[in-house]
């Protein structure tokens, strides 16, 4: 379909009780310098039932327009309720961009909305900019194992549409609300969408690791050697009052569970505090946590990668060195 605007959209994506997952929300920072590259509006799109508190929130984070809509099918994310709203909105309004949080849902909705509208979707993306020759969006992501990052550009049809995995970017500063609401009355019908929701089955360590919001993130990698040597590793967290990580050396050999794992085929984090114990720092780690304020590296061996974007690195044995942190951590507390 041809682009009727050049207003950049951003699908909010809403959890049960309506409120926003956060990673709408961080899209619309990045969102209100590009949507101004593309000389169109920034609008956020939601989709629920008693999304109040999302609404506020995206028109609280420079959202010029919010287009909502409202409805029980909505409640519970279905690919197919969702994907045929989207799908009407886009058709009526004629976004140039989406931008949707590499979620489950997002994961699984925009596909099968690029599907439908017979355009592009590049997924995964970790960086966004607008291409200076053509104006197209620019969407960079992991390519070849996390080997190298591709710039993909989709230029011959529109909307462009990415999604984004969650903390690659901040949350802006609030804003005073100035977002123009539009509710659209639009329902599916209950024939329609093929799928119901019987009961949520709670992973209790996902509910419990919550590594994107966490300000301070303890990692441990393979140099821990074991499930066991995560115990200094928590212990340090404990102290900070931290959450842990790990890498994917550590979860696939069984010492901790993928809830904790941090790195392109686990959680993007941006953490104030990232410590990395006994991590190399190979880029499939480097590009989850790369945009961390400061980044602490522990590691016995001098050469290794992680030593290349830590702000202040520690050779040493980390068994050795992590007591002593905890101790004085522990007496600052005092």
């Amino acid at each position: 379909m041809e682009a009727l605007t050049k207003d950049l959209w951003i699908f909010v994506e809403t959890k049960e009780d309506g409120s926003a997952r956060n990673v709408g929300i961080e899209l619309m920072n990045p969102g209100r310098g590009l949507a101004d590259k593309q000389g169109g509006a920034l609008v956020a799109v939601i989709i629920g039932d008693q999304v109040e508190e999302a609404v506020k929130a995206a028109s609280a984070h420079n959202a010029d327009k919010i287009i909502v809509v409202e409805g029980p099918e909505y409640k519970d994310f279905t690919t197919d309720a969702y994907v045929e709203a989207m799908y009407h909105l886009i058709t009526k309004y004629g976004p140039t961009t989406l931008m949707i949080g590499a979620t489950p849902n997002g994961r699984d909705f925009g596909p099968r909305l690029a599907c439908r509208l017979k355009t592009g979707l590049t997924a995964d993306c970790t960086a966004l900019d607008i291409d200076e020759e053509t104006g197209d969006m620019a969407w960079t992501r992991p390519a070849f194992g996390g080997n190298l990052m591709a710039t993909i550009l989709c230029s011959n049809t529109r909307p462009q549409i990415g999604t984004v995995r969650p903390g690659v970017f901040k949350k802006a500063a609030e804003v005073a609300p100035h977002a123009e609401i539009i509710k659209e009355d639009y329902h599916v019908a209950l024939e329609m969408i093929r799928t119901e929701l019987i009961k949520v089955i709670k992973d209790a360590a996902a509910e419990i690791v919550d590594l994107e919001g966490a300000d301070i993130i303890v990692s441990g990698g393979r140099g821990v050697g074991g499930p066991e040597g995560f115990a200094p590793v928590k212990a340090l967290a404990d102290a900070l009052g931290a959450t842990v990580g790990a890498s994917r050396a550590a979860v696939d050999s069984g010492w901790i569970s993928h809830a904790h794992q941090v790195g392109q085929t686990g959680k993007t984090v941006a953490p104030k505090l990232y410590i990395a114990c006994g991590i190399s720092g190979a880029i499939q780690h480097q590009a989850g946590m790369s945009g961390s304020d400061c980044i602490v590296a522990i590691n016995k061996d001098p050469e290794a990668p992680i030593f290349d974007i830590a702000n202040y690195g520690i050779v040493g044995n980390l068994f050795e060195v992590l007591p002593l942190l905890t101790a004085e951590v522990q007496k600052l507390k005092a």
